[in-house]
């Protein structure tokens, strides 16, 4: 996640303070991500060193310094908003990990280790779906999120489930084993 960027987000609707910028966003995610206030001063100071934002100087103690975007933050938030994420190789995902070492522990069963994380995620799932249904007064930015690690969610449990085929069939046709092209290079995609 980019708070640099939600911070920028943030400010284009115009000048506010730190704390101000904690709050808002953590409201604007749901509250479902904290943000620690020594994180958005660090990440205030960078933006102005970058020439990002201004900070008008408090000139009384006590006075809160207010922040605003510059031209150039404006710039930056709106490339950032407007170029997609690099998602060419696949993440060091741990549970993608996991299921890959299981294969080579010797006494273990990688359908079993399967199966802990698909509970697990099930679980998960049911909470999130709770979550949802029990929040009386609906906000739009908390069910955005909700749905996201919905998806998320589904689709490592669909993985699991593609995972545990795939490996059954490889038992059962020793030849499909662990060969064929590895994934080291890149995936190149043209625009």
């Amino acid at each position: 996640m980019s708070v640099r960027h939600a911070i920028l987000a943030l400010l284009s609707e115009g000048p506010k303070y730190g704390l101000q910028l904690q709050k808002e966003f953590e409201s604007s995610t749901g509250e479902v991500w904290p943000l620690n206030i020594g994180q958005v001063y660090t990440t205030l100071q960078r933006l102005e060193r970058d020439g990002l934002v201004e900070s008008d100087e408090a000139e009384n103690e006590g006075t809160q310094k207010g922040f605003h975007i510059t031209d150039a933050g404006s710039t930056e938030l709106s490339s950032w908003l407007n170029t997609p994420p690099d998602m060419t190789s696949p993440p060091r995902d741990e549970l993608v990990i996991k299921v890959l070492s299981a294969l080579r522990v010797p006494g273990v069963s990688v359908h079993d280790v399967i199966q802990v994380h698909r509970r697990y995620l099930i679980e998960l799932m049911q909470q999130w779906t709770r979550l949802k249904e029990d929040e009386a007064d609906f906000d739009l930015t908390f069910a955005l999120v909700v749905d996201a690690e919905l998806f998320r969610l589904d689709s490592v449990v669909r993985w699991l489930d593609t995972a545990d085929g795939r490996l059954k069939r490889a038992a059962s046709e020793p030849s499909v084993a662990s060969t064929g092209p590895r994934l080291g290079r890149r995936l190149v995609v043209r625009r």
